[in-house]
């Protein structure tokens, strides 16, 4: 992005206190998951300090194969105000993964807001985190995190969801979507607006459009 259009959203409104975006990785990450909604958040450096998270703190290699370093680890998350939990295949052992459900469990009531995206909700289902809530996830999978538990009001028709601090998205893309909104919310939707445009991104603003529910039997 030109060094323009980074300096005028910077300028867009005083920053009381920087906040700190946690990315949670695991073996086999979906990549897009994780850094499209990074890309949306780390446009504005004054504002987010974006950090990765993890078990262990060797470098996490992703389903596509690409590894990512780590910023800290479980044991010592330091402060987070935001978490984003992304899918991909490595949900399904992190989902019997104590580490990873302990984490998210006692990080949790600390946040501003949690975020998942795409089967990243059946992580946020199988800690608990969603019950008593509405989410939603990736259409394709849509089966796997209902079995995680039976107390959640799963939207089988919706881009993402938001229940009080918890957002969920469905499949992979539209964690970029949720991420603006979550962006509008921590923001303003002016800002949110600004960086779809700079970052030229087509933003789906209405959370209840979802083609991919009917392309995957569930409308």
């Amino acid at each position: 992005m030109p060094e323009s259009s980074t300096s005028s959203l910077r300028k867009s409104q005083p920053v009381a206190q920087k906040r700190t975006i946690g990315a949670v990785l695991f073996p086999e990450f979906e990549l897009l998951d994780i850094f499209g909604p990074l890309e949306m958040l780390g446009v504005l450096p004054d504002y987010f300090e974006i950090v990765t998270l993890a078990e262990h703190a060797d470098p996490v290699a992703s389903t596509q194969g690409p590894q990512t370093v780590i910023d800290r680890i479980f044991a010592d998350p330091g402060e987070l105000d935001v978490l984003l939990v992304p899918g991909g295949r490595g949900t399904r052992r992190e989902a019997e993964n104590p580490a990873m459900l302990d984490f998210l469990r006692s990080t949790y009531p600390k946040l501003e807001y949690l975020a998942s995206i795409c089967t990243g909700s059946g992580l946020l289902a199988a800690a608990g985190l969603l019950d008593g809530r509405r989410a939603t996830s990736n259409k394709k999978a849509f089966a796997w995190p209902q079995t995680l538990s039976d107390k959640v009001s799963w939207i089988p028709e919706a881009r993402w969801v938001e229940d009080g601090n918890i957002f969920t998205a469905s499949g992979v893309a539209a964690g970029i979507d949720m991420s603006l909104a979550l962006l509008a919310t921590l923001l303003d939707d002016k800002i949110a607006r600004r960086v779809a445009e700079y970052t030229e991104y087509d933003w789906h603003r209405d959370s209840s459009s979802d083609p991919f529910a009917k392309l995957a039997g569930l409308g």
